[in-house]
């Protein structure tokens, strides 16, 4: 198959790159910075053949951080300290953001003095890894919410600074918003939220007071979404704040803990599901009908993964969004790169010999 139109790529400049570690190694393992080294210091320069690959059927995330780890990063050190570019002196060819990837498949390869580049595998692998993991398991869950939005939340469950890249991934993925700006920042967006338990707190543990203040300051900035399992009340909850707020109310968001069974549900006795579930997402549902409020969105979150999502989606929950966390930074999709030709001849590991992809694009 012949490659497609080149397609866009983002700018080395979004991601603020710390260009000068990268170029001493700060962020590679040590064999790698040892190996450019050695190289450099031997004066031995083979052109090499690498190929970058995983082994799971995935997305690609991650592609346009690697290049701007090559483009800005690789090169040498000359005797009196100048940096050196080596960019131009490499043949780079490459998937794109988003493309689906077969196990096995070369997404990346990179054809040039191998040390110029040498110090730099761990990095770029890293962000492959990274934001591929994120973009598949974000993927999952928007094809399981058969065309409900998925709002991104996990970034309280990692650290702050892969918020950047992840949120990318989860744009790329399918997701319609996510928390933070730095999440939203890589294409101009801004973070989305709730009203939330801390506010409701603030305001004494008053959740209509809180949603009031909150409506009143940001009903003409954003969709107006208020937590409604404080007093562990969901329905009841729900429609205070809807009635209280009216048409500046966007929607309420289920958040039970799952140790808990919600009050409304007690009737069921001890077959009362925990937590965020069907009858619970019903009952609120039919709660915000009968007071007049069929306007008002249902957001589910709490511990949803995408097994959860197929479960209500199967039971016909009335649920208009889910609001998905933890579970979409968790799991792996490694990346590996393998010398698979040198100075034109095929020089490979046993098992990790060379497969052309046509797929491949010639990056400038």
């Amino acid at each position: 198959m012949a490659p497609g139109p080149q397609r866009r790529r983002l700018d080395p400049a979004v991601f603020n790159l710390p260009v000068g570690r990268l170029r001493e190694g700060w962020f590679s393992d040590a064999y790698f910075t040892t190996t450019k080294d050695l190289l450099e210091a031997e004066g031995h320069h083979p052109r090499v053949l690498m190929q970058v690959f995983q082994k799971q059927r995935s997305l690609l995330g991650g592609i346009d951080e690697a290049l701007a780890i090559l483009k800005l990063g690789s090169g040498r050190q000359d005797a009196d300290g100048t940096w050196r570019p080596g960019w131009d002196e490499l043949e780079v060819h490459a998937l794109f953001e988003g493309d689906e990837i077969a196990p096995h498949e070369a997404v990346l390869t990179i054809e040039g003095d191998y040390a110029l580049f040498a110090h730099l595998e761990t990095v770029y692998l890293g962000c492959l890894a990274r934001r591929s993991l994120v973009m598949r398991n974000v993927r999952d869950v928007v094809a399981a919410a058969q065309g409900k939005p998925i709002l991104f939340f996990p970034a309280r469950h990692d650290h702050w600074l892969v918020q950047t890249g992840d949120g990318w991934a989860a744009h790329i993925a399918g997701a319609i918003g996510v928390s933070t700006d730095a999440q939203a920042s890589w294409w101009g967006g801004r973070g989305i939220g709730t009203v939330p338990h801390a506010l409701i707190a603030a305001y004494g543990g008053d959740t209509v007071a809180a949603a009031r203040a909150f409506a009143g300051r940001y009903a003409r900035e954003m969709n107006v979404t208020v937590l409604v399992d404080w007093e562990n009340h969901s329905p009841r909850t729900a429609v205070a704040v809807a009635d209280a707020l009216g048409d500046q109310l966007w929607g309420v968001r289920l958040d039970t803990s799952e140790s808990l069974v919600d009050e409304s549900l007690r009737d069921l006795g001890d077959d009362a599901p925990r937590g965020v579930n069907v009858e619970l997402a019903r009952r609120v549902r039919a709660a915000l009908d009968e007071a007049g409020h069929g306007h008002v969105k249902i957001v589910a979150s709490g511990g949803f993964t995408v097994d959860k999502i197929r479960h209500f989606e199967e039971a016909g929950a009335p649920v208009d969004s889910y609001g998905v966390g933890s579970s979409l930074v968790r799991g792996a999709n490694d990346f590996t790169a393998d010398i698979v030709r040198v100075d034109g001849r095929p020089c490979a590991k046993v098992g990790r010999g060379e497969r052309p992809n046509p797929r491949l694009q010639r990056v400038t």
